[in-house]
């Protein structure tokens, strides 16, 4: 049960810091803003929308920016609440890293993997295909 909580908050807690710090600036609203208000350019991209571009082939003019970062924070919530949640498991603090490393590199491949699928079912990659 203790575990269950500890998944749930850590994943409540790390969404929040998503969608305080990293979210909520990028959001197209607020890069118009700063764009008047500056008159720069601001080409802020997150990493994981980066990495599914350039691995997936996303076609991002067709893709709702706020709702790709909506799901990429809810993405790397999870996969972080999943990783600390797995590594509570373990009582040896090398044992911790070793495996902690090895579960959060695995989720990340793997989730955004199904955020690949949902997006090529909604036909909203380039050539259908991936690297």
């Amino acid at each position: 049960m203790e575990e269950l909580i500890l998944f749930f908050l850590t994943f409540l807690l790390l969404f929040m810091i998503y969608q305080i710090f990293l979210i909520g600036p990028l959001k197209e609203e607020n890069l118009e803003k700063r764009k008047n208000k500056k008159n720069k350019k601001t080409d802020k991209e997150l990493l994981e929308i980066k990495y599914l571009k350039s691995r997936y082939d996303l076609d991002l003019n067709k893709i709702k920016r706020n709702q790709l970062l909506q799901i990429c924070a809810i993405t790397s919530s999870l996969d972080m609440a999943i990783a600390v949640t797995v590594v509570a498991f373990i009582k040896s603090f090398l044992w911790e890293i070793v495996v902690g490393f090895v579960v959060v590199i695995s989720l990340i491949y793997i989730s955004y993997y199904f955020v690949y699928l949902f997006y090529k079912k909604k036909g909203m990659v380039r050539n259908g295909k991936h690297k």
